[in-house]
């Protein structure tokens, strides 16, 4: 047991430095440290807004994911766009956290360690084992599950007024 936690310790100091090694390379992007174990940047900042999403709300978002050598591993396009029901659902540990920070409409880099990203079994796709990842993340809008409900059954549900379509003689 303890020389499977030393051998995870030496994993994460490992990536750590990969990251720091980012983060050095990119001087002019200010990256922040969170107390949750990842590190974000955002490249579109919006001070308007104080409010966050919580649990109960649903969060919707696109992203990107990126090797650290910004190798694009998923594309926004090919993830598509997202709907997250804030701490109910199942997403990278990573995203579940760094959601919860963001404001409505801003873009924000995040770096994460593999034990928070997809960790030991990688994605079984195109992340393989252990893998950090820069995701790229920006939240278009976010609700309360109530207020999207209400929303979706409106867009599924139109009311459509029949109209008299036959031909008069």
């Amino acid at each position: 047991m303890k020389e499977s936690v030393d051998r995870n310790k030496k994993l994460i100091a490992g990536e750590e430095a990969e990251i720091a090694r980012v983060i050095r390379q990119n001087k002019k992007v200010k990256f922040i440290a969170s107390p949750k174990g990842y590190w974000y940047a955002y490249a579109t900042v919006n001070t308007k807004d104080s409010l966050t999403p919580k649990k109960g709300d649903v969060a919707l978002f696109d992203y990107e994911v990126k090797d650290l050598k910004g190798r694009i591993i998923y594309s926004k396009n090919e993830l598509g766009p997202q709907t997250y029901f804030v701490d109910k659902q199942n997403i990278m540990a990573g995203l579940r956290e760094g959601i919860k920070i963001m404001h409505r409409k801003e873009k924000i880099n995040f770096l994460f360690t593999s034990h928070i990203a997809y960790g030991y079994h990688g994605d079984n796709n195109k992340i393989g084992t252990n893998k950090p990842l820069l995701c790229i993340v920006t939240l278009r809008d976010f609700m309360s599950e109530a207020d999207y409900d209400k929303k979706m059954k409106a867009t599924t549900n139109p009311v459509s007024k029949i109209q008299n379509d036959s031909v008069t003689n």
